[in-house]
């Protein structure tokens, strides 16, 4: 591999003990990556969005039964 810089890179970051395609077949098993867009300025994280949805969940279960 050459010893190339990249300025865009800062000089912390070490991959030279990184593996490449550690995570190719996961990902080609699947993600579940969901797009939210204006909504996602009122979650500050990903907890908040899993507890906002399971809480609709939730009502939603009430009211179909």
């Amino acid at each position: 591999m050459a010893d190339r810089h990249d300025p865009e890179l800062l000089d912390e970051y070490d991959f030279r003990k990184g593996v490449r395609g550690k995570y190719a077949q996961r990902y080609r098993e699947g993600t579940n990556i969901i797009k939210l867009d204006d909504v996602a300025k009122i979650f500050p994280n990903a907890k908040s969005v899993n507890e906002a949805l399971r809480t609709l969940g939730k009502i939603i279960d009430q009211h179909r039964q």
